[in-house]
C-alpha cells in the first residue's frame, strides 16, 4: 500500500523571499539549492521523524504570524542560543522539559521558530 514517508517541506508566502532565505542561511546556518534544506537523520541518537501537531487555538505559536510554527532540531541548544545572541537575534524564551530543551525566536517575517534539542533517548 502506498504511504506518506516524511515531511517534504514547509511552504509559506513572504514579502522578500531572498531576504528571508539569506536570514535562514546567515542566522540558522541552513541553505540548499531550493532554499533552506535539512538532511534527514544527521543525529545518531535521535528518532528521525517530523511531527505534524494540531492545536485548537494559536496560543502556542504566538507571537508568530500566520497560525503556524516551524520546529527545527539542533544538536546543542545552549551553544546555538549563544550564537544567535552574537548575531543580534532575540530569543523569546527557553525551556527544559526533561526529554528536550527548547528555545523560540521569530524569523524576519514574524514566523515563530522553535529550536529543539532532544536530550532523552525516549520521548514521552
Amino acid at each position: 500500500m502506498a504511504r506518506v514517508t516524511g515531511l517534504g517541506g514547509v511552504f509559506y508566502v513572504v514579502e522578500d523571499p531572498e531576504a528571508t532565505r539569506e536570514w535562514y542561511r546567515e542566522v540558522l546556518g541552513i541553505d540548499g539549492p531550493y532554499g533552506p534544506q535539512l538532511a534527514w537523520a544527521e543525529e545518531p541518537k535521535a528518532n528521525p521523524y517530523s511531527l505534524i501537531s494540531h492545536f485548537k487555538d494559536d496560543e502556542y505559536v504566538k507571537p508568530g504570524k500566520g497560525g503556524f510554527m516551524i520546529n527545527l532540531r539542533v544538536d546543542d541548544l545552549d551553544a546555538f542560543v549563544k550564537q544567535l545572541g552574537k548575531k543580534g537575534v532575540k530569543v523569546l524564551d527557553t525551556a527544559d522539559e526533561g526529554y528536550g530543551k527548547f528555545a523560540w525566536l521569530l524569523d524576519p517575517d514574524g514566523v515563530k521558530i522553535e529550536l529543539w534539542e532532544q536530550v532523552a533517548d525516549e520521548l514521552p
